[in-house]
């Protein structure tokens, strides 16, 4: 980072960084780090340059809004502070020792963070924040990939679903109502986005939050849940927030989440990083063969 964006991030925190941990993980560009002070205080940095990484950029942006309305009780991070110059956006926030989960799943790991979706949906229903401050659901996909004449393309990523392409089209369009709610979702409930700590489950990095059903995030979080071997229908059938939907809610959601993730990775360029591709890949087909299952 450039040394007057570091001035002032140190200005932010009051105390001069003694030293910066980098992070591994994740699928962003920019920096994120595990500072130490100089006054024996910490803090955990994410910052990117527009020129850059511009999709970034407006993702960490969008981060800052979502961050700074949070309800305090939510289990997150709190944002400290945030730096925009127009340029370069950095998001300062309290450092957290804490570790993802296991993967694979173990099943009290899963228990735990399912048992905190709950306690979420409760705290942010209704949604703090205005709807028209946050992104749109990343949901849906083959009725794109229909009019693309896309059916072609996902050979190479799920052949079942480049043959029952129109299937999955009818499926998608019942997702509107499906997702119909007033609840503040995280968008992106991954174990790669849940931090545990002994006594705490947190979620983190918030830029795709959006309103909604309470019970997307517990759909999001269980589809994945194959790629560990867990089979995800039983947790759905108990989960609090799931247990009572219809079979066709499921589906409809399933089918929204699944062709989104696979229509990513079906026009995904050469220039796109294979971690992502690869990632949305496994993610879509788990969601798919969940739906596959179902259906």
């Amino acid at each position: 980072m450039p040394a007057e964006v570091r001035a002032a991030i140190e200005k932010l925190l009051g105390s001069r960084v003694v030293g910066a941990a980098g992070q591994p993980g994740g699928f962003s560009e920019g920096v994120a780090a595990r500072l130490r002070l100089a006054d024996g205080g910490r803090a955990f940095v994410k910052a990117v340059s527009s020129r850059v990484a511009p999709g970034v950029a407006r993702f960490h942006r969008r981060e800052i809004e979502v961050s700074r309305r949070l309800p305090g009780d939510v289990p997150a991070p709190r944002l400290l502070d945030a730096y925009d110059d127009g340029t370069w956006v950095a998001l300062v926030f309290e450092d957290v020792e804490g570790r993802l989960p296991a993967q694979p799943w173990r099943r009290d790991e899963l228990d735990r963070v399912l048992a905190a979706a709950t306690g979420l949906a409760r705290v942010l229903t209704p949604s703090p924040i205005d709807p028209a401050a946050l992104a749109r659901p990343r949901l849906g996909g083959w009725r794109a990939l229909a009019d693309e004449g896309g059916a072609g393309r996902l050979a190479s990523v799920s052949p079942w679903a480049g043959d029952h392409l129109d299937e999955l089209v009818t499926l998608e369009e019942a997702a509107p109502a499906a997702l119909a709610g007033e609840t503040l979702l995280h968008g992106d409930l991954y174990p790669f986005n849940i931090m545990l700590t002994p006594e705490r489950v947190l979620v983190i990095d918030w830029p795709h939050a959006w309103v909604g059903a309470a019970h997307c995030d517990v759909l999001t979080l269980l589809s994945s849940a194959s790629l560990s071997g867990v089979d995800p229908q039983p947790p759905a059938q108990e989960h609090p927030l799931t247990r009572d939907l219809g079979p066709e809610t499921i589906n409809a959601f399933l089918a929204a989440h699944s062709g989104f993730l696979l229509r990513l990775a079906a026009n995904a360029g050469p220039g796109v990083d294979r971690r992502l591709i690869d990632m949305a890949t496994a993610l879509g087909t788990a969601s798919l063969h969940w739906l596959r299952q179902r259906l």
